[in-house]
C-alpha cells in the first residue's frame, strides 16, 4: 500500500502535499461560497422587486428577448433535455473536472486559475448580498418558463436545495462567469484544434443554456462575464505581483509539452 501510494504521489505534479492544500483551499472556499450563498439570500419581495427592476430594463431597452427564445426552444424536448443537463452539471461537474484536469496536465497554469475561482465567488457574494435578485424562471407572467422543474422533475426550490442554494442568486451569473473563465483557460492550454474550439464555445453555449432553461436573465450572462473579467485582472495584476514565482499565469507550448 505504502508503495502505491509513494508511486501515485510521483506522478503528482507537485506531490501528496501540494495536492492535499489545493484540495483544502478548494473545499474552504466552496463551503463558505455556499454557506453564505445560501444564508444571505435577501427578503423575498426585496428579490421579486430586484427581478422586476431588471425585466424593466431589458423592457425598456427593448431587449427583453429570453421569453421569446425559450419560446422557440421550447417545443423542441429533446434540446430543451440536454440544456437542462447542462444547466445542472456545468457549474460544479464541468468545472470541477476542468480544474482536476488543469491540475494534474497543466500544473503551471493551475494556480493563477485556483485564484481567479476564489476572488470570482468572493465577488459574487457580494452581489448575491447587496442585490437578491428573483430569477426569471419566478416570472411566469412575462411568458417564461421552469425547464428545470418542468422537464426534468429537478425541484431546485425545495427545502433541501435551499439548505445551501440561494433561489434568488440570479444577479451575476456564476454559470456564466465559471463558464467563461473555464472556457478562457482551456482555449489557451489545449494542443488539439477541436478541442480549442470547444472551449471557445463553451461561454456562448452556456449563457443559452442559462436563458432557454429560465435561469438568468440576458443581464445576469452580462454581470457574469464582467466578474470572469474583473478576477483575472485582479489575478494578474495584484496576486501575480504579489507571488510571480507561484501565481503568475504560465503556459507551455505544445512544443515544450512534447519535449
Amino acid at each position: 500500500m505504502s508503495r502505491a501510494f509513494a508511486a501515485i504521489g510521483a506522478r503528482l505534479p507537485q506531490g501528496w502535499g501540494d495536492l492535499g492544500r489545493q484540495i483544502g483551499i478548494l473545499v474552504a472556499v466552496d463551503v463558505a461560497y455556499e454557506t453564505v450563498r445560501g444564508l444571505a439570500d435577501g427578503q423575498r419581495a426585496v428579490a421579486f422587486a430586484h427581478g422586476q427592476q431588471v425585466i424593466d430594463i431589458e423592457r425598456s431597452t427593448g431587449t427583453l428577448f429570453e421569453p421569446s427564445l425559450q419560446a422557440f426552444f421550447l417545443p423542441v424536448n429533446w434540446l430543451v433535455d440536454i440544456a437542462n443537463q447542462i444547466y445542472l452539471n456545468s457549474q460544479f461537474s464541468v468545472t470541477l473536472s476542468f480544474l482536476i484536469w488543469l491540475y494534474l496536465f497543466r500544473n503551471e497554469s493551475y494556480y493563477f486559475v485556483r485564484n481567479m475561482f476564489v476572488v470570482a465567488m468572493g465577488l459574487a457574494l457580494v452581489g448575491y448580498t447587496l442585490y437578491p435578485t428573483a430569477p426569471p424562471r419566478m416570472f411566469p407572467q412575462f411568458g417564461f418558463a421552469d425547464t428545470i422543474t418542468d422537464f426534468s422533475n429537478v425541484n431546485h426550490d425545495s427545502a433541501l436545495a435551499k439548505i445551501f442554494i440561494n433561489p434568488y442568486a440570479a444577479v451575476p451569473s456564476m454559470h456564466c462567469a465559471f463558464a467563461l473563465m473555464i472556457g478562457a483557460t482551456g482555449f489557451r492550454v489545449a494542443h488539439h484544434r477541436a478541442t480549442r474550439a470547444f472551449w471557445a464555445c463553451w461561454p456562448l453555449l452556456v449563457a443559452w443554456v442559462v436563458i432557454v432553461t429560465g435561469n438568468h436573465y440576458w443581464f445576469d450572462v452580462g454581470l457574469g462575464w464582467m466578474v470572469a473579467i474583473t478576477s483575472a485582472l485582479v489575478a494578474s495584476r495584484l496576486l501575480a505581483r504579489a507571488r510571480p514565482e507561484a501565481w503568475s499565469w504560465r503556459s507551455r507550448s505544445p512544443q515544450e509539452a512534447e519535449a
